[in-house]
């Protein structure tokens, strides 16, 4: 069973891609200044996750490219839909089994990296991950309004279903 917080984090992802669903490759790639494109978000958050959790959990970055074009303070650019989700996939898949170990413990300990112990702890990267996706959730669903469209989600999912609140164990 993981931890809550990581059925936190997933059911976050859930909601996230259910706020670009069907959109088209198009209006991915479409800017309303000031903010980035839908599809720039995407791979932000591929971004933040293979860092967090593939690079500082499991010593490994597999999209070495998405550390240069979708890092915080990176230029803007309007990359392919189905190439940044293809990659997001890829990433959160590769990081579920190392999430799935995660403990209490685990998430209040130091973090090293390169030798060195950083200044967060998995707990705050987890909660710094999913307070991220909010934030861009809210911008792509900001920017699909922009752009007309209809038939958007308009509240949480079924978090009670999926992610109900669960005290640690």
């Amino acid at each position: 069973m993981p931890h809550p917080l990581v059925t936190q984090l997933r059911f976050t992802r859930s909601e996230f891609i259910r706020g670009i669903k069907n959109i088209n490759q198009e209006n991915a790639i479409i800017r309303i200044l000031p903010m980035n494109c839908i599809s720039w978000n995407v791979g932000h958050l591929a971004w933040q996750e293979q860092r967090y959790f593939l690079h500082y959990g499991m010593g490994q970055i597999i999209f070495p490219e998405i550390e240069k074009a979708f890092a915080f303070g990176a230029p803007a650019s309007t990359p392919p839909l189905q190439e940044v989700l293809t990659a997001w996939q890829t990433i959160t898949e590769t990081a579920d089994p190392w999430l799935d170990t995660l403990t209490s413990d685990s998430l209040v300990a130091p973090i090293i990296s390169r030798g060195k112990e950083i200044k967060y702890t998995f707990g705050n990267l987890l909660l710094r991950t999913i307070y991220h996706y909010w934030y861009h959730l809210g911008e792509n669903m900001a920017i699909r309004q922009q752009l007309g469209h209809t038939e958007l989600p308009q509240f949480v999912g079924a978090i009670d279903k999926k992610a109900p609140y669960a005290p640690e164990f």
